[in-house]
């Protein structure tokens, strides 16, 4: 989905490659901030103690969402000032790209790399030892894994049209409802190997994020009605 997203919407215009690409780079830090954080803490507690290690991945997990929705309000301020600079550099006083295309850029840049992460974790799993499902597990771990990544994908984008919103109107009610969302999403992962425990909740979620974002995209149901049918 990221790169039909890229293709359709993104390729031929250079500054939106550039967006999405700045928007990948501040999701890649946040990870790496939070892989640090939990890295040390691991290292400084007791390996043979499970209770504790497993403490410290919900740790890690929650900890790595807040990262995340921070460095995508740093990423705000930094494009709310770029746009500032495009306006002053431009002869008629007008930006080449609006806030609201930025946060879709920018919501697919984040979702991107998250997605190309996971896609990474799923392959090097793939390549052994062991085979899935042999000890009785469910043998549906890569197929749930590619859904999943699907879905963070695309929530992502849609995260990043709500939080730009949210920003640029002050809502923070609305910020306040992203970093929900995310903390959600990853919380459910810890359902598995209950996949539908974690799949069916996910993507009502993505369906109600994509409703939200669309509508505060200038979407109406009689647009979206002309678009399903085909009528300009």
């Amino acid at each position: 989905p990221a790169f039909s997203l890229f293709i359709f919407t993104i390729a031929r215009d250079p500054l939106r490659i550039i967006i999405l690409i700045a928007g990948a780079f501040f999701w890649l830090v946040s990870l790496l901030l939070s892989s640090l954080i939990w890295f040390i803490a691991v290292k400084a507690s007791d390996p043979q103690d499970e209770q504790l290690q497993k403490g410290l991945l919900i740790f890690g997990v929650m900890f790595s969402v807040l990262l995340q929705e921070a460095f995508r309000f740093l990423y705000y301020k930094l494009l709310r000032k770029a746009i500032e600079g495009l306006v002053a550099l431009s002869e008629d006083g007008c930006s080449p790209i609006s806030i609201q295309q930025m946060a879709y850029v920018a919501g697919v840049g984040f979702g991107l790399m998250s997605g190309a992460f996971s896609m990474i974790n799923l392959l090097a799993d793939s390549l052994g030892p062991g085979t899935v499902g042999i000890h009785g597990d469910s043998q549906l771990y890569f197929l749930t894994s590619a859904f999943m990544t699907m879905v963070l994908i695309f929530l992502h984008t849609f995260w990043g049209i709500l939080f730009f919103h949210g920003c640029e109107h002050r809502r923070w009610w609305e910020i306040a409802a992203v970093v929900i969302m995310h903390l959600t999403v990853s919380g459910l992962s810890f359902c598995n190997p209950l996949y539908v425990g974690s799949l069916v909740p996910s993507y009502l979620l993505m369906v109600a994020a994509a409703a939200w974002a669309y509508l505060l995209s200038g979407g109406s149901a009689q647009n979206l009605r002309r678009f399903l049918l085909c009528k300009c």
